[in-house]
């Protein structure tokens, strides 16, 4: 198949998503057309049988804002008529499925199948701006396919949305081949040269994240157990993290990475991650550290508990429960034969419900599914 996949190039869940996708099916002998204002960050090296075009702006003094979903619309079209392209596959609802549905109108009588995959602040965020909420609406009811990340996230889209049709759910994957079985110890060392436990958190900081409470978290943890925590990402919380780490007098004990191409190789020096989210349709950064064999312990909010198994694979609680969490921590992280269980419950959890070798296929037969509607 010749498919368009359009994305943003962030480190966000969706673009990941749409990046890992791309890999996964050009591996299978598709041919990938990547669209997005820049080069997602997973695809700067090079694929076989993927293609990359960005999209770039004009600006003109008249335009206040870069009309970018527009331009998004004509780049969409060009591509479809140079290259063939079967499907367009919109990763988030805002603006690429509004481009994706325009650029099918200006191409018709021409058939072109278009594809909506909601990843989750596109619908409980975004979506419910009064100045979004009709547009999404609209192409999510266009759309010639839909599918969603969790159940959750389904439920909740025709729920705000009073959506009628169908909605598909293709959970989000890893490619558990990425995953060794554990860190070097010279890689953990780097962060716990004295043997202490290592707990981790990435995001994009921002106040939905809840990174404070990751902070107040750990400190709990350091009073009882020596320990680091290693914070990965980077946003518009970060100031505050800073200064709430140095009020509780903990910046040597807190290690701030910035923004990563590749986690896996930190995941794996990792004894425990922590999401304590007000918000997860999913939950992938979680998943990423089951995959190197990392407990979670997190929030029990929106697809949380669909990845993570409450006293198994990690712990689960209501969004600010910071004490429950630090005390799961601290027991968890006290027992070493508890913690390995919970390691290997993790691990095999990502392999065998969230595999990309399992999950790929779905899209693909989706894909077909779509291209078939209609014919005889």
């Amino acid at each position: 198949m010749k498919i368009g996949i359009v994305c943003y190039p962030t480190h966000g869940g969706s673009g990941v998503i749409a990046s890992e996708l791309a890999i996964g099916l050009a591996a299978k002998g598709h041919e990938i057309h990547v669209v997005s204002y820049a080069t997602p960050f997973r695809l700067r090296s090079f694929h076989k049988n993927i293609f990359i075009h960005e999209v770039e702006v004009a600006s003109y003094p008249l335009f206040k804002y870069p009309p970018y979903a527009l331009e998004l619309a004509t780049k969409l079209v060009e591509l479809v008529e140079e290259y063939q392209l079967e499907i367009i596959h919109a990763h988030y609802a805002i603006p690429h499925a509004a481009s994706a549905y325009l650029a099918k109108q200006i191409l018709a009588p021409r058939q072109i199948k278009m594809i909506t995959t909601l990843h989750g602040t596109d619908i409980t965020l975004v979506g419910l701006e009064q100045s979004f909420h009709k547009v999404v609406k609209f192409v999510i009811e266009q759309s010639d396919g839909v599918t969603v990340v969790s159940e959750f996230l389904r439920r909740q889209t025709i729920e705000e949305f009073d959506i009628q049709r169908e909605i598909r759910v293709i959970y989000n994957f890893v490619d558990t081949t990425r995953a060794n079985l554990g860190p070097t110890p010279s890689q953990k060392d780097t962060f716990a040269p004295n043997g202490e436990s290592v707990l981790m958190h990435a995001s994009n900081f921002r106040e939905l994240k809840r990174v404070g409470d990751v902070v107040q978290i750990f400190a709990h943890v350091h009073e009882r157990i020596p320990a680091k925590l290693v914070l990965i990402g980077e946003g518009p919380d970060q100031p505050h993290i800073q200064q709430l780490v140095k009020e509780l007098n903990l910046s040597d004990s807190v290690v701030f990475l910035g923004a990563l191409d590749q986690v896996e190789p930190l995941f794996r020096c990792a004894d425990l991650f922590l999401l304590p989210s007000e918000q997860e349709s999913f939950g992938l950064s979680a998943l990423e550290a089951m995959m190197c064999g990392v407990p979670v312990i997190g929030s029990d909010v929106g697809g949380m508990p669909e990845v993570i198994t409450h006293g198994e694979t990690g712990y689960l609680y209501p969004v600010g429960d910071t004490q429950s969490m630090a005390q799961s921590a601290v027991s968890l992280l006290s027992n070493s034969v508890e913690h390995e269980r919970f390691r290997q419950a993790a691990r095999v959890r990502a392999q065998e419900h969230f595999n990309a070798d399992d999950l790929i296929p779905q899209y693909e037969a989706f894909y077909l599914e779509i291209l078939n509607q209609g014919k005889s």
